[in-house]
């Protein structure tokens, strides 16, 4: 890697790494810190939910701004959104109780940071175009990195300095963020018009529809596989208490989630050039599903703790891998807005299962939850080898 490579990807790395330990804090602890504020399991499930709900409506509508190539670039929106995130930690850190303006602080942070996260991957690839050569996979692997090392270090903390310490920490992180991306300017390089750069984005939902169709139905799958992984996430401490797991034992099942995806991503360049990116999302689909499956049936810790082990084929495969399909099945004008839809799937996942996972919790316990979880990714996996079967035709006619 060369002394300028590895000057862009350090910088990146911050960025990815500082995210994605406030994502554990915000995400990750959510029911833990909620928890301790007073809310039951249904209004966690209702504050979450209304979260991911705006955050589907404000992705593709900010990526379609950002997509029309005017002053509201993915840096700006970067750093506005970083300022935001740290204005409502440094609130809720402020605020001792009150369950509604908790609420309404909370959901909007959650939001603010789902919108933000297709960006960060869409500048990635608009600094690699402009010549700042970036080493995305061990960039992004080292943000998973960055979530495992906080996220088993605040499983220890809040045992010892309660729930604030989240926020404390997040304040932390989110300054460093906002200095780093300050500094992270892409250089100018003279405007070169291509066919491609003269073409239409195609803002309107249903245009865009039209115009992937079997992107849009893998979206749709990656709606199935995300409702059981953020049900796992979101209501860990709730899965893991029957079998005798801690705030700390919660920490270790993500640390090992996270750290293990830091391999798979940093080789993600390497495993495409043997695999394509079509089975590689069909390989993470089978993962999502054996790891709902396992802890499902778990027993015990150790069996919960291989389930979050098929991180490294399951998601950590999913992300880098939807982040290079969508740079390669769209045009330019749509690949902010293309990656802001990965990333619904995501937040849509995150929208149903907060609705229903936090009800089922309440009424029939997390097993059952855990049930509906491994029923609906099943039928994710059917859908993703239906729409990846599809894009397959679609790419022979026009080849």
């Amino acid at each position: 890697m060369t002394q300028k490579r590895r000057f862009w990807t350090l910088r990146y790395i911050i960025i990815n790494a500082t995210y994605f330990a406030v994502y554990s804090g915000i995400h990750a602890y959510a029911s833990v810190f909620l928890l301790e504020k007073g809310f039951t399991n249904t209004l966690i499930g209702i504050t979450l939910a209304l979260a991911n709900i705006l955050s589907v409506i404000f992705q593709p509508f900010v990526a379609g701004l950002i997509d029309k190539q005017g002053r509201l670039t993915n840096r700006n929106v970067s750093m506005a959104s970083t300022a935001l995130l740290l204005t409502g930690s440094v609130l809720l850190l402020l605020i001792k109780s009150g369950v509604v303006v908790i609420f309404i602080i909370f959901a909007l942070i959650y939001m603010v940071q789902m919108v933000y996260q297709p960006i960060i991957t869409a500048m990635y690839f608009e600094y690699e175009a402009a010549g700042c050569h970036i080493y995305y996979g061990l960039a992004r692997g080292l943000g998973s990195c960055g979530f495992a090392v906080v996220s088993v270090f605040t499983g220890m903390a809040i045992g010892r300095f309660g729930v604030n310490i989240l926020m404390i920490l997040d304040i932390i992180f989110l300054t460093v963020a906002l200095v780093v991306l300050y500094f992270f300017k892409k250089p100018e390089v003279p405007s070169v018009a291509s066919s491609e750069e003269t073409g239409v984005a195609h803002n309107n939902l249903l245009v865009f529809t039209r115009t992937y169709p079997a992107f849009m139905l893998f979206v749709v799958a990656g709606v199935c596989f995300f409702f059981a992984h953020n049900a796992i996430n979101d209501y860990m401490i709730q899965i893991i208490t029957p079998l005798g797991g801690t705030e700390a034992s919660m920490g270790t099942a993500v640390f090992i989630a996270a750290l293990l995806e830091l391999p798979t991503m940093t080789l993600i360049d390497k495993i495409m050039k043997k695999i394509s990116v079509k089975n590689l999302l069909l390989i993470s689909a089978a993962a999502f599903l054996i790891k709902t499956l396992l802890m499902l049936i778990a027993p015990n810790m150790t069996v919960v703790y291989i389930s979050q082990a098929m991180q490294m084929f399951a998601y950590a495969v999913f992300i880098p891998a939807g982040a290079y399909f969508v740079n390669q099945t769209m045009a330019k004008f749509d690949q902010v807005k293309g990656q802001a839809y990965i990333n619904c799937s995501i937040t849509l996942g995150g929208v149903f299962s907060s609705l229903i996972c936090g009800r089922l919790l309440d009424i029939r316990g997390p097993h059952f939850m855990l049930i509906v979880s491994l029923a609906v990714t099943t039928a994710g996996l059917a859908i993703a080898f239906v729409a990846l079967k599809i894009l397959g035709k679609s790419v022979e006619k026009r080849s």
